[in-house]
């Protein structure tokens, strides 16, 4: 079976599979559309939010960054990792204790102030379309690549898909939709990684393969890829190249991103009891660290076999005769070429492929392109698996960026339905009448989603990355003055979650595009640019110290907050006391 048919078949499958759950899932109220009416099993929901976080950016692009970065990718496992376990120590039991559907209704609530409920909202919306661009990025790849669609149309079936379940479903639908998703995503991403690691290493554990020898008796597989970087100019894989200060601030501003993300919240919201909370919170890092442990295997191995493919093993960079002739490339290279996401130009007329690092700058690099997000993708054929490991990746891609893309659609039409029209517009809305307000919601957050998904502002991973520091500098710390300050009030929150926000997005855009001609933005963005090094992916974390300074000082010479709030606090903190 050509791998063109069985890809259609296994998507295909999956396709109906999402469907079917959606159509019996259906939800009929509030309640359901918004938190599963808040009946969902702790495991089953620690599966559904690991499908949830586990999005394009990590099943796609994350082992992409780190097979091209090495080292100083690792920001993406420690702070996406790290993040969860503020979330259950900090956030989630504290939140579902308070019982409400939303984080802005929270906000709303515990800061007194439809003002601060409105700005939380306007923080939801910017981060999770945000992150929503990234997801789309990676539907596009997967669809343009493996469907042989064009970039555009493979995001409008992706559009048409969770469109049909995430409407219809709501919560209810996503969450056990995701569930199924969930196992997709990470039975594709763990067979092509044990086939691969057992091709390089003859170890079926890729986590352990990764710091294994190599089955062909040539040394330790990291040293091997070292050694082939810094032959071809390149920095050795595992050495530290970027600064001290930007790693820490990128993996702290995805750390407490990751805690701030609403979409994430929502899902504790879902499970019966407090307890509940922190359970899912334990079974989902057990189900994400699958996947993450994996990551840095697939990283290195997919760099190595990419190199290995386009010249022979005793090549050196200075010996261009030894280089692979382009009418010679392999099948993968030009299948990927069809996509646009891989390029090569012979620069040197020499009529064969030389990829170099920038130490030899006497040679122009003649790979033009290779899309860091088409590594996870193309890894299985580079590595010559059977076909339907080729296709089950295929389908894994495709789930890990619709669920996510779910969730962060829900997220928003639950904010504009349920925070804005039902809590502040029109607060004598039927049940009937905000169920439907919240589809409405949800279509056109599809449709701009998938505009800007268009054009994304880089690759999936780094794109979502700005979500999360847009989340960081904004609803994080509203969150944890909310719960464990009781001095701040609604007009340091206000102010702190703008000020937050505001910084972040003008020093994102400043080096991104829309503060110079874009050329000149990308031109600009550069570590000797950047404020004290630090990348705009990273600078969440500053966004986030400017909005608890700003909310704690305007707070300080503003009226505290009246009793009841403060007894409100006491209440969602200390055991025992009764939910609402």
């Amino acid at each position: 079976m050509s791998l063109q048919l069985m890809t259609y078949l296994v998507v295909g499958a999956t396709f109906a599979l999402y469907i079917f759950i959606a159509i019996k899932s259906r939800a009929g109220t509030t309640g359901e559309f918004y938190v599963a009416g808040k009946g969902v099993h702790p495991v089953l929901n620690g599966m559904a939010t690991g499908a949830d976080w586990m999005s394009a950016a990590s099943f796609i692009s994350m082992a992409g960054l780190i097979a091209f970065k090495g080292y100083d990718a690792s920001v993406f496992l420690m702070g996406w990792t790290g993040g969860y376990c503020l979330l259950a120590m900090l956030l989630a039991p504290y939140l579902r204790k308070y019982g409400k559907f939303t984080v802005p209704e929270f906000i709303g609530d515990r800061y007194y102030s439809n003002t601060a409920r409105v700005v939380a909202v306007i923080c939801l919306i910017v981060a999770s379309l945000t992150y929503v661009i990234g997801q789309m990025k990676g539907i596009g790849v997967a669809f343009s690549r493996f469907l042989e669609l064009q970039y555009e149309i493979g995001l409008a079936v992706g559009m048409i898909i969770v469109f049909i379940y995430a409407v219809l479903g709501g919560m209810k639908g996503v969450t056990y939709t995701q569930i199924a998703q969930y196992c997709v995503l990470i039975f594709a991403y763990t067979v092509p990684a044990v086939f691969i690691s057992l091709q390089l290493t003859g170890n079926p554990l890729p986590q352990l393969g990764l710091g294994g020898e190599m089955a062909d008796g040539s040394g330790f597989l990291l040293d091997k890829l070292n050694q082939t970087l810094v032959d071809l100019g390149f920095n050795e894989y595992t050495t530290q190249n970027g600064s001290t200060l930007n790693i820490f601030m990128y993996t702290m501003s995805l750390m407490i991103g990751t805690a701030g993300l609403p979409h994430v919240i929502t899902r504790f919201f879902t499970v019966p009891k407090v307890k509940d909370a922190r359970s899912s919170v334990g079974w989902s890092l057990i189900f994400i660290a699958i996947l993450y442990t994996t990551a840095p295997a697939v990283g290195a191995m997919a760099r190595l076999n990419l190199m290995e493919t386009i010249r022979p093993s005793t090549a050196q960079a200075s010996q261009s005769n030894e280089w692979l002739k382009y009418e010679e490339r392999p099948q993968w290279f030009k299948n990927w070429e069809k996509t646009g996401l891989l390029k090569f130009e012979d620069k040197n007329g020499d009529g064969r492929i030389q990829y170099v690092g920038p130490k030899y700058k006497e040679a122009e690099n003649e790979m033009v392109k290779v899309d860091r997000d088409i590594m996870v993708l193309a890894n299985p054929e580079i590595a010559n698996l059977p076909n339907w490991v080729i296709a089950l990746v295929a389908a894994g891609g495709i789930a890990a960026a619709l669920s996510t893309a779910a969730g962060l659609l829900l997220a928003i039409s639950s904010s504009i339905s349920h925070d804005l029209l039902k809590g502040i517009v029109m607060k004598d809305m039927s049940d009937k009448a905000e169920l439907l307000a919240g589809r409405i919601a949800m279509a056109g957050a599809i449709l701009v989603a998938g505009y800007f998904g268009l054009h994304p502002p880089g690759f999936a991973a780094q794109v979502v990355a700005l979500a999360f520091g847009l989340a960081a500098s904004s609803i994080f710390p509203a969150l944890m003055m909310g719960i464990f300050i009781k001095r701040v009030n609604n007009i340091g929150a206000v102010c702190g979650m703008l000020a937050g926000l505001g910084i972040t997005l003008v020093y994102i855009f400043w080096f991104k595009g829309w503060f110079f001609v874009a050329d000149t933005a990308m031109a600009a963005n550069t570590p000797e640019n950047w404020f004290l090094g630090i990348a705009p992916e990273a600078f969440g974390t500053i966004g986030a110290l400017v909005n608890f300074a700003v909310a704690y000082l305007v707070s300080r010479i503003t009226p505290e907050p009246p009793e009841h709030i403060q007894n409100l606090i006491e209440d969602i903190r200390v055991p025992g006391v009764v939910q609402r």
